[in-house]
């Protein structure tokens, strides 16, 4: 009995280590491997010249994160940019903007295309992690308001960039016209679907567009099916933070907090019987209540858009 006691003492020390370990890596680690996830897709028409997108979501911003707001100016200023895709839930705290302006920076003038998520709208508060496994997170009804309309106004007026919350815009890149439509946060019912046709064929009306992109923070399937039956060309989402905490070499998510397929809650992967491109991105934060990121490190996609044969 006596070995048997001292082998289940060894198991218990060792799982408590490897708890430990996990954790000290996920906490003081992980959530700082910044990291910039690449890819080449032929969507362009023939004869396009090719243009890189820089797609940004989930920084969950707080004005302490200057590792984070560095990481961000330092990929901006190194990728160029013709094109930024901007997915929601910047803010993080009452003061994050602070951060935002100076990690995006380096992008005034880029051309861009940006939606909400509810933390550019209202401040995070504290969640039981247990909960997202029992489906999409609720809400508080209480939460303090950011001051998104100072976001905005960055956003809008000095980097130039298009709100599309349940609207539609252009921009023209390297020649091409490029049409966005989006919706807001899908996640709190912001979403206006209805209103998206009118907008996409009021834009259309006057010149088609070489390329359209579909722009949601939260990739419920409700939106995704919507942007195909609308024409995208390309899909981009947050939202997800790609599970923030995976199996290590996992395909697969353990939560999503929305009604996408896990195995699609980050990365690219296409949607609809047309095969949409789809890009979901794991974001580059995580809520100041949640520091943590463990097997799914903090990212921005560098999309290179190329021409189709």
């Amino acid at each position: 009995m006596a070995g048997v006691h001292k082998t289940l003492s060894t198991i218990a020390t060792a799982g408590a280590l490897g708890a430990g370990g996990a954790i000290v890596w996920g906490v003081g680690i992980e959530r700082y491997l910044f990291t910039a996830r690449r890819h080449e897709l032929h969507v362009l028409p023939p004869g396009s010249p090719s243009i890189t997108v820089l797609h940004l979501s989930d920084a969950h911003m707080a004005p302490w994160q200057k590792r984070k707001q560095r990481w961000i100016a330092d990929l901006a200023e190194q990728t160029q940019p013709d094109l930024v895709i901007n997915t929601g839930d910047n803010l993080g705290h009452a003061r994050g903007l602070d951060g935002i302006r100076r990690a995006f920076s380096p992008l005034r003038g880029v051309p861009g295309f940006f939606v909400h998520g509810s933390n550019d709208v209202y401040e995070p508060s504290g969640r039981n992690p247990v909960r997202y496994f029992t489906g999409p997170s609720k809400y508080p009804q209480t939460a303090a308001k950011l001051d998104t309309e100072a976001m905005d106004a960055f956003f809008t007026d000095d980097l130039g960039w298009s709100e599309l919350d349940n609207a539609a815009a252009a921009v023209r890149v390297s020649g091409l016209r490029i049409t966005g439509v989006g919706v807001d946060d899908a996640h709190r019912d912001w979403d206006d679907l209805d209103a998206l046709p009118g907008a996409l064929a009021a834009l259309e009306g006057r010149k088609r567009a070489d390329l359209t992109l579909g722009v949601t923070h939260a990739p419920y399937r409700r939106v995704l099916d919507r942007f195909v039956d609308l024409g995208t060309d390309m899909i981009f989402g947050g939202h997800t933070h790609g599970g923030q905490v995976r199996i290590p070499f996992s395909s697969r998510a353990l939560v999503a907090n929305c009604d996408i397929p896990l195995d699609q809650a980050r990365g690219l992967s296409t949607w609809g019987p047309d095969d949409v491109p789809l890009n979901v991105s794991a974001g580059l934060g995580h809520s100041i209540y949640a520091p943590v990121r463990f097997g799914c490190r903090p990212e921005a996609s560098v999309l290179a858009l190329r021409a189709r044969a």
